[in-house]
């Protein structure tokens, strides 16, 4: 009888942190140096962690990169005294973190605050882009609904008390919300993804560097037809695995994705905010048979 010994030096997933400008980006790769790229953006109130799961799942596949945005996870904490955060900021960290990687060529996972930030960056560099997942993502205005209210009055009157209104989005009992809200089976949910990301929230400054993200994700929602005229322009092959009970980004804003990628591929999974916790084989399944049919 013959053993077959399968490596895992390709599976593997390496931490690293790279200096970009004043910041140090941390960053997670497992994979192949010759694989295809897949690029995982990352959400609110979370970081790279939310796919330490996937990464090993699709390191056989691809080279798998997922960044900490400055102000998430493991990078760099700038006093907002000093640094502006904004989502134009953040979609250039991610932009300089490719060129020093040297990628000419990659695919996007894009999740949350990780939607408007990879389609910024496809609108930089729309021929680098060879396709797209998107997770709980939203490019349309279908998909701001009730969740956004107190935010959008944010938005039009940035007055001290609207500001205030949101500290509760960077609470405890927030922060579990998003992982627990519209999950059926709440035994899967591990305990610390809310604990880990509550921690980072918890950091002196950090908060309001929460609220600062919240106010400018205002400037995205005018980006929106730009992203949606990438879309129709290009075509680039997309997946969708939407948890479709997700009450921040509902499955609202995953059908109009069908009016400009005629070709999109779309799964509604019965599960929340962060689908990955509770879906992720079937989303890596998913990923794998996706991008073998298209070679």
């Amino acid at each position: 009888m013959s053993t077959t010994l399968v490596s895992s030096v390709s599976t593997s997933v390496h931490y690293n942190t790279i200096r970009i400008g004043d910041l140090d980006i941390f960053y997670r790769e497992a994979g192949a140096p010759d694989a295809p790229v897949l690029i995982l953006l990352h959400g609110f109130p979370t970081s790279s962690n939310m796919f330490r799961n996937l990464i090993p799942r699709l390191a056989g596949s691809f080279r798998v990169i997922a960044p900490d945005y400055p102000g998430y996870g493991f990078s760099s904490m700038p006093d907002r005294s000093s640094y502006s955060y904004t989502f134009e900021k953040m979609a250039k960290i991610v932009e300089e973190l490719t060129i020093t990687l040297e990628l000419p060529k990659y695919s996007l996972y894009v999740m949350d605050y990780g939607a408007p930030i990879g389609y910024r960056l496809a609108l930089l560099h729309p021929e680098k882009i060879a396709g797209l997942i998107v997770q709980n993502g939203n490019a349309y205005d279908e998909g701001l609904l009730e969740f956004w209210d107190p935010i959008k009055k944010y938005w039009h009157d940035a007055t001290p008390e609207n500001r205030a209104a949101l500290n509760f989005l960077v609470s405890p009992d927030a922060t579990k919300w998003q992982y627990q809200n519209g999950v059926n089976d709440l035994s899967l949910l591990d305990p610390t993804t809310w604990t880990l990301d509550q921690l980072g929230l918890d950091r002196p400054g950090n908060g309001d560097i929460q609220l600062d993200m919240l106010y400018d994700y205002r400037t995205n929602v005018p980006l929106y037809p730009d992203f949606q005229a990438f879309f129709r322009k290009y075509q680039p092959p997309t997946l969708i695995v939407w948890g479709k009970n997700d009450h921040i980004f509902p499955a609202e804003g995953a059908a109009p994705y069908k009016r400009d990628l005629p070709n999109v591929e779309t799964h509604l999974l019965d599960t929340g905010h962060f689908a990955l916790e509770t879906h992720g084989e079937e989303i890596a399944s998913c990923i794998e048979k996706f991008f073998a049919r298209r070679g």
